[in-house]
């Protein structure tokens, strides 16, 4: 009874934080979603969330509570890792109910695992067999080095054996699936096509990974730059101000590949577009037009996200967003 009311507190403080978590992953999930199916399923949506959810409850399940104090039961304190295959028959005999409860509470945290691996990632049984028993060693190596040496100690140990059970428990969660498709089959698996005419969220999905991207190479340049200038006997103040420099340089210069260059060669599908599955061009133009049209993009796109020296974006954003409502498409859709 003790084991299962630490349960239910762990299972609430994951409810607590599963919000949060939800809207820092709402774009990769989005996107990942619109790159498998090629739009929204609420099906597919709801299962991405509560995929998010079951991640957490993992999380706190086996972590949780985070130890106090400078020093406790861990690597330098008397708790080896367990090494043995078939200590649980011990355990058994020894423990009796208590460790046969604790094998299937082992085996019953990976069902999920295995039923999300099958039904939302679509992965075999060697695949998703294989997804756990990672899993499984990525929770037991945080318990045996502190969290990743986050922690001075190890206030959980490493047990061979629930490498063994939650792997199991993988699987039998893929089974499971399987079962359920043959009562609700799936959808059959094509590859979705591209679509010229993409909604507004699909859009803003896009424009999210392509920022991301130019973020990135605008952080390593940054970085390279002014790692550059404190080798060659610069003085911080002077390095700082030119990593600003060489990190504007290529957040224009990565900005207008990534929303112009590349699309204009990829017929209309900008890096972030090409994984949602779209493109910006709506129809073909002769060059003349088409040129008109990248220019308008960018333009448009910079406005959106100009907020100085000129807040044009406190301007631009209603406009573009007013007209996309009532037109179902951009302004430079209409060149």
């Amino acid at each position: 009874m003790g084991f299962l009311e630490g349960f239910g507190e762990r299972f609430a403080i994951a409810l607590g934080a599963w919000p949060f978590a939800s809207a820092l992953l709402t774009l990769p999930i989005l996107a990942l979603l619109y790159r498998r199916d090629g739009r929204l399923r609420l099906g597919s949506a709801a299962g991405a969330y509560l995929a998010v959810l079951y991640g957490l409850a993992l999380a706190f399940f086996t972590l949780w509570p985070l130890p106090e104090g400078t020093e406790g039961p861990g690597l330098t304190y008397g708790i080896p890792p367990q090494l043995d295959p078939f200590a649980f028959v011990g355990d058994i005999a020894s423990d009796g109910a208590k460790a046969v409860f604790q094998v299937i509470a082992n085996v019953a945290f990976f069902v999920p695992c295995g039923f999300f691996a099958r039904r939302g990632l679509r992965l075999g049984l060697p695949a998703s067999a294989a997804l756990g028993l990672a899993l499984s060693l990525l929770i037991e190596t945080a318990q045996l080095t502190g969290a990743f040496g986050l922690y001075p100690y190890a206030w959980r140990t490493f047990d061979v054996d629930d490498l063994a059970w939650n792997a199991a428990g993988a699987v039998l969660g893929w089974l499971a699936a399987a079962q359920l498709a043959r009562l609700v089959p799936e959808r059959a698996v094509e590859q979705p096509p591209v679509t010229r005419h993409p909604g507004l969220l699909r859009r803003l999905v896009a424009f999210g990974i392509d920022m991301a991207l130019v973020g990135l190479a605008a952080i390593a340049a940054m970085g390279s730059t002014a790692g550059a200038a404190l080798l060659l006997g610069a003085d911080p103040s002077m390095a700082l101000g030119l990593a600003g420099l060489g990190g504007s340089a290529t957040a224009m210069a990565a900005f207008v590949a990534v929303e112009g260059v590349v699309p204009w060669c990829c017929d209309g599908s900008t890096p972030g577009g090409a994984f949602v599955r779209m493109s910006c061009e709506g129809r073909s133009r002769a060059t003349g037009r088409r040129v008109g049209f990248y220019l308008a993009r960018l333009a448009t796109i910079l406005a959106c996200l100009s907020l100085w020296p000129v807040p044009l974006a406190l301007v631009a954003v209603p406009v573009v967003g007013v007209f996309y409502l009532a037109a179902r498409e951009m302004p430079y859709d209409l060149l």
